[in-house]
């Protein structure tokens, strides 16, 4: 198994605590004749939402190698934040493809790519609402990864929901507060 994760704004370079605890989580979901090899998105990170290209690009560039070099292995999608943006523009349905706002933004992947990916999990993806506000382009799931996606966001959470809450501390909670394991066992039974 082979995951590919995306960390949210302003965690170094890496999976991100988020990231963390999903992966181990879905480590101890093997059933131990399987392995899992993980891979950083690289890409900024940063509140230069536009750069989020960058991750998007990287992140389609190594699943389709693993996807032509790996016949055999199933794929994992993850991202946190600023990172699910990312792992949802690559799942999209290509539309925010052309956007003024996200130049340079690939086509979305090839369906004989996309059937490669067993699950995709989002904790946290920006809501419509803190897109619009941004300027970036709405995250249209593509209808090849609809039924293998899972997208979480916690109670409270302003980034991801239409709710006023003014703390951020809901969205800094998905490696503790059980949706990590949750996500896990989604992707693991999708394996």
């Amino acid at each position: 198994v082979a995951a590919v994760f995306a960390r949210g704004t302003g965690e170094p370079p890496g999976v991100g605590i988020i990231g963390q605890a999903f992966l181990d989580a879905l480590r101890s979901d093997l059933d131990g004749t399987e392995t899992l090899d993980t891979y950083a998105v690289n890409y900024p990170a940063s509140r230069d939402y536009p750069t989020a290209v960058a991750g998007v690009a990287d992140a389609g560039n190594h699943v389709r190698e693993i996807s032509a070099g790996c016949p055999d292995t199933r794929i994992v999608l993850g991202g946190y934040s600023q990172g699910a943006g990312v792992i949802g523009l690559l799942t999209s349905d290509g539309s925010a493809v052309g956007s003024a706002a996200l130049p340079g933004l690939p086509a979305p992947l090839a369906p004989e790519v996309a059937d490669r990916i067993a699950a995709v999990a989002l904790f946290g993806k920006p809501s419509p609402a803190l897109l619009d506000a941004e300027r970036m382009p709405q995250i249209t799931a593509g209808p090849l990864f609809a039924g293998k996606t899972i997208d979480l966001c916690s109670d409270g959470d302003p980034i991801c929901s239409a709710g006023s809450n003014a703390s951020i501390v809901p969205h800094l909670l998905y490696g503790v507060n059980g949706m990590a394991a949750q996500a896990a066992d989604f992707a693991s039974a999708r394996l």
